[in-house]
């Protein structure tokens, strides 16, 4: 049983008539089918055919019709009766806000007499109707297509207890030391094809390397890393977190190459990672998504880099991550 709701296909409806034909108490029709019991209990009530005492009881046929009659009605912010409820919800996606602060704000406020849920406009926004208008733009993700409820596309990289995030060491999280390291791609429109890139951050002194690469291949991001890394003297490279993304996959390509023990954030929690998010805040400042990599070299992200870490930051007492990084090295070194 998935944790994700599915509609009743027209076969499970064929195997519910038939059971239910043949006596098979609902509990278990909903085993044989994977299917929690109160989706059968309310298949067996919302879609049964009722035309008389001649035809009466739970068909397969009828009750795909009964289903996708009710699907097909309309959406109730494309009915006529909805034009000021529609305009409003439109002018507010303009003011910037998102679809649940308008669902919200409504609720409060019954300032128009009227209720729609965040989801009934996400719905309205994504209809022929939505795109046709230009509203996807308006959302604060400007996805053009809406990603699938509560959940992200599965990424690939099966990560192994001991490089869970759980299993980091303390003074990971304390900050102490240097050498522990977050690492993310920023990715950029694909009219520019391919080009990305690594942004590796010291979690300690701030300190930041940008990594230009040209495809998203695993290989080649960790040999990236690696070789930007194994300059360093070994404590200045003691761990390394990522996110779960496949172009990571490769991650003990550093264990074996520079000793560095790898860890991984839980599926959607960028918090874990804080540090390289906050990094990749700033760098957008000078490269947005719109940026054609192509012509950006990495001598420029070498001077994007040197930029980023000269500036004093508040967190280090107002000196650059430049000065505390150097700072360390020359403690290692003597």
């Amino acid at each position: 049983m998935g944790s994700r709701y599915s509609q009743l296909s027209l076969t499970e409806r064929h195997q519910i008539a038939r059971w239910r034909d043949a006596k098979v108490p609902v509990l278990d029709i909903a085993r044989r089918l994977s299917r929690h019991v109160s989706t059968v209990h309310r298949e067996l009530r919302r879609n049964r055919t009722d035309a008389g005492a001649w035809l009466r009881g739970y068909f397969a046929i009828g009750a795909q019709q009964v289903s996708d009659l009710r699907r097909r009605r309309r959406a109730k912010l494309h009915a006529p009766g909805s034009i000021a409820l529609r305009s409003y919800i439109v002018e507010q996606l303009g003011n910037g806000w998102s679809p649940e602060q308008i669902a919200g704000y409504l609720r409060r406020t019954r300032c128009l007499n009227d209720y729609v849920c965040h989801e009934t406009i996400y719905r309205y926004v994504y209809s022929p109707k939505g795109r046709a208008a230009g509203l996807p733009m308006l959302l604060p993700t400007r996805r053009v297509r809406r990603r699938a409820r509560y959940a992200r596309r599965p990424r690939g990289v099966s990560i192994p207890p001991q490089n869970a995030y759980a299993a980091r060491p303390v003074e990971v999280a304390n900050r102490g030391n240097l050498g522990h390291w977050e690492c993310d791609l920023i990715m950029f429109k694909r009219e520019s094809g391919q080009h990305n890139v690594t942004t590796l951050v010291d979690r300690s002194s701030r300190f930041v390397f940008l990594i230009k690469n040209t495809s998203r291949h695993s290989t080649g991001i960790m040999d990236g890393v690696g070789t930007c890394l194994e300059p360093l003297p070994s404590p200045l490279r003691r761990t390394i977190t990522f996110d779960r993304g496949t172009e990571f996959a490769f991650y003990s390509k550093l264990r074996s190459r520079l000793g560095m023990e790898s860890y991984f954030c839980k599926p959607q929690a960028p918090w874990q990672k804080g540090t390289v998010e906050n990094t990749n805040g700033r760098i957008r400042r000078y490269l947005p998504s719109d940026t054609n990599m192509a012509n950006v070299s990495q001598a420029d992200l070498d001077r994007l880099a040197s930029k980023l870490n000269s500036m004093p930051r508040k967190c280090l007492s107002y000196q650059s991550p430049l000065e505390v990084f150097e700072a360390s090295v020359r403690s290692q070194v003597s």
